[in-house]
């Protein structure tokens, strides 16, 4: 059925926060809930950790932003309407994780326990959701997890855990099938990558993939998180000589570590990296950014539509990605990066499943859950429902940007792969 989905124009109080200077979520439940009990509804608590502050800040900050987005659009409609005639609107708590996984045991236990969470979001980064999941899984909580792709998390036998995105082991074996397509001269790449759990699943995926497809991967070095000076691995990057160098790890040291490529002058034809070339932000690298690729688990030249769902024969739910990249502006006076498309698509997905379920119980979600099977602004989603990796995502693929120039010299984000999808064709640097 389709839903309401009132899109409403309204402005929130944003702060500068951290080094990046990202918009900070607004304070527990301030963006999303309203008076439940003044509308006549009853609330739900949403439960989960935001990097306010630490490395982590941008990427998790605009998840905060997308999900609070979402809960502020469901209260202003009135919240979930259940076929008996009940009405759920919600209200959110969080804490400050501090980018530290230390932290997160006890904060997620203290939301499932002390707060009272009905549901949980996870937090942004796989490494701080593999230590959310246990305690999800422990207290019998329903997770949506966004910002957390590695396949691993869903392979220790959680029932409760879902997941938004796209696999790790998915995220760059796209761009070997566009190299293959567009640049089949390119046969020797580099991969340097980030030492964190993400980083490293998506890369030793890449590295298997590409081997398999007759790549030559001439260097395949890790660093540790907090890097900022890359010379030791751009001198072996040289001595290398490959035509694509891939790999990468989050916003900070993605950025940097192109920054530094450009600084160095190294001639390598193309460069695809995680996390970093998607957010709007990297542009402010100029020059250094020009023609640098990056996975997208979203953007909003996405093409997923109402209309797309039903020529393919699928269920469509939610707002077109025109309505809530219009909204997110209007919120936040920036674009959406599909860090915020994924806190929106999280909150999405688990309406989507308390409206079928036509219930909040747990196990009536979970049901719901593990029978989702749904066209949305973000793409297609559809979970694996097996022991051996039950919550594992495998509706949503990854769409590839690139940095480009425009006819007055500025710099925008196109897609270049899948074809189908592309809004340019690729170029080399």
């Amino acid at each position: 059925m389709q839903r309401r989905y009132a899109i409403a124009a309204f402005v929130l109080v944003i702060a500068l926060l951290g080094a990046c200077a990202a918009p900070a979520p607004a304070p527990a439940g301030q963006a999303a809930e309203t008076s439940a009990e003044a509308a006549g509804t009853n609330p739900l608590v949403i439960g989960y950790t935001s990097s306010i502050t630490g490395k982590l800040n941008v990427e998790s900050t605009r998840q905060t932003n997308g999900l609070n987005l979402w809960m502020q659009q469901v209260n202003d409609a009135g919240g979930v309407q259940l076929d008996d005639g009940t009405a759920y609107t919600f209200e959110s708590t969080f804490y400050d994780d501090e980018s530290n996984n230390d932290r997160i045991q006890e904060l997620y236990t203290r939301l499932a326990t002390d707060d009272g969470a009905d549901f949980l979001i996870s937090p942004y980064s796989s490494g701080l959701t593999a230590s959310a999941s246990v305690i999800a899984e422990q207290y019998g909580k329903v997770m949506i997890t966004t910002g957390a792709a590695s396949d691993s998390n869903y392979t220790q036998g959680y029932t409760l855990v879902y997941q938004a995105y796209t696999p790790a082991s998915k995220y760059l074996t796209g761009a070997i099938d566009m190299l293959q397509a567009k640049a089949p001269d390119v046969k020797k790449i580099a991969v340097v990558h980030e030492n964190d759990k993400f980083s490293t699943d998506v890369s030793t995926a890449l590295k298997e993939y590409a081997e398999a497809e007759g790549y030559e991967i001439v260097l395949f070095e890790g660093y540790d998180s907090g890097t900022t000076d890359f010379a030791p691995f751009i001198n072996k990057i040289q001595q290398a000589a490959p035509e694509a160098i891939m790999g990468g790890g989050h916003f900070q040291d993605g950025s940097t570590f192109a920054r530094q490529l450009s600084e160095k002058e190294v001639d390598a034809a193309y460069i695809a990296l995680l996390v970093a070339p998607p957010e709007p932000m990297f542009a402010e690298l100029g020059d250094a950014a020009l023609a640098v690729i990056g996975p997208s688990q979203w953007e909003p030249q996405a093409t997923f539509s109402a209309e797309a769902a039903d020529a393919a024969g699928m269920r469509w739910f939610g707002p077109s990605a025109a309505e809530f990249t219009d909204a997110y502006v209007a919120a936040y006076d920036e674009d959406p990066s599909y860090h915020a498309a994924g806190g929106y698509a999280a909150g999405l997905i688990l309406q989507d499943a308390i409206e079928r379920a036509g219930s909040v119980d747990s196990e009536a979600v979970k049901q719901a859950l593990d029978e989702t099977d749904v066209l949305t602004f973000f793409g297609h989603i559809k979970f694996d429902t097996s022991e051996e990796a039950h919550g594992l995502q495998t509706g949503h693929d990854m769409v590839y940007v690139q940095w480009q120039e425009t006819g007055d010299g500025e710099l925008d984000k196109q897609i270049v792969w899948p074809a189908e999808g592309a809004t340019a064709d690729l170029i080399s640097r």
